[in-house]
């Protein structure tokens, strides 16, 4: 199962080339599942099929699915109040009514995540198609997951249930109901499903596919939008030069500096990524002709996963090395904070919590460089705590 996670600056047309991206790969006999998670139907104007809650054939071997954020709340919130009603009765609170309803900012989102996870699982598709939102918002869905669940684990933390031989003897000592039973339920379940959300995300044949206008301000949000990956630990199997105009512009028109704009952008993105143009029809992509005319191409070969590795130079220099690829990072912008077990990161307007490698736990932190666009961080071993050698 292949994930092609497709996203960009606002603007870029990342809806117009997601589609085409699926429309290539149905077309060349893979199974495509495309999802999206726009509230108006840009998906389905783009494929000239519509999309919503109910998956639908847009082509052969091409299914397309835009879930109902609205629908999700509502059942999810309605299937809480079952499981916390004992809580909500001894409150004395009123019940909501599924009516009355409307989803909070962020339910799109949480829907995309759950059909994602969902449409990788089933195993009836060869290639996940996904539309992301844009840029920003996007890096935000894909920390999400991982978010959550350290969220979960320091505030209902898994050992805790050891006790819960206990809440009868202080129920009856409180003389109220104690609802920590489903609590840790609930949070086991929620665990599990945000764990498989983060499989999919983390899983080797999961790529970022990167869509956007060459020129000043392409080039600037692609530089974010790879520093903010590279921190996620995804890699970006293709950049998408998106509304390319035709070389032949002549030299005296108004076209001729736009035109050289694209150009020198899109040698500097050339040193970088496997770029892939896509030329400008002059009109906006409608129907499948239109996306086929675009001539984006399907999955390609599967991206080099991002490595984290740790170099072992305590013999030459003393410390272990952990090397940590952010291109684009600048050394004013990033920030380090050992945590305990944790190394908090920050690169940029992007902050990543991730635990130290078993090895790096027992070192003290003893100093980091930026050195090509690779963050090297020194850990010294702790003699208290590192093995002693004969």
């Amino acid at each position: 199962m292949r994930t092609l996670l497709i996203t960009g600056p606002g603007g870029s047309g990342r809806t117009t080339v997601a589609a085409a991206t699926a429309l290539a790969a149905a077309r060349a006999g893979t199974r495509t599942l495309l999802l999206g998670a726009d509230r108006d139907d840009t998906l389905g104007a783009a494929l000239g099929t519509p999309t919503g809650p109910e998956p639908v054939s847009a082509a052969p071997h091409l299914t397309a699915w835009r879930p109902d954020a609205a629908q999700g709340f509502r059942d999810d919130l309605a299937a809480l109040q079952d499981r916390a009603a004992s809580a909500l009765d001894l409150l004395g609170a009123a019940r909501l009514d599924p009516e009355e309803l409307t989803p909070l900012p962020g339910a799109e989102e949480l829907a995309l995540l759950r059909a994602l996870r969902d449409g990788a699982l089933a195993g009836r598709h060869d290639l996940l198609v996904v539309d992301l939102p844009a840029a920003p918002r996007a890096l935000a869905l894909l920390a999400l997951p991982g978010e959550l669940r350290r969220y979960l684990r320091r505030l209902l933390p898994p050992e805790r249930q050891a006790a819960r031989a206990l809440r009868p003897v202080l129920g009856r000592l409180a003389g109220v109901p104690m609802p920590a039973e489903s609590l840790y339920e609930n949070a086991a379940r929620w665990d599990a499903e945000l764990g498989a959300t983060e499989a999919v995300l983390a899983d080797r044949g999961t790529a970022v596919r990167l869509v956007a206008e060459p020129g000043p301000a392409g080039a600037d949000a692609v530089r974010t939008t790879a520093l903010g990956l590279a921190l996620r630990g995804l890699p970006v199997e293709a950049l998408l030069a998106n509304r390319v105009l035709p070389e032949d512009t002549p030299a005296d028109g108004w076209l001729a500096g736009p035109v050289a704009q694209q150009r020198k952008t899109l040698e500097e993105w050339q040193e970088a990524y496997d770029v892939r143009r896509v030329a400008h029809l002059g009109r906006d992509p409608r129907g499948a002709d239109d996306l086929a005319a675009l001539a984006v191409p399907g999955a390609g070969p599967q991206a080099s996963p991002v490595e984290w590795p740790v170099t072992d130079r305590i013999a030459d220099d003393g410390v272990l090395v952990w090397h940590i690829p952010l291109p684009g990072a600048r050394r004013e912008d990033l920030d380090l904070v050992r945590r305990g077990d944790e190394l908090v990161v920050t690169a940029g307007p992007f902050r990543r919590i991730v635990p130290l490698p078993s090895a790096l736990r027992r070192c003290t932190v003893d100093g980091a460089a930026l050195r090509d666009g690779e963050l090297r961080v020194r850990f010294a071993p702790d003699p208290a705590l590192w093995p002693r050698t004969r």
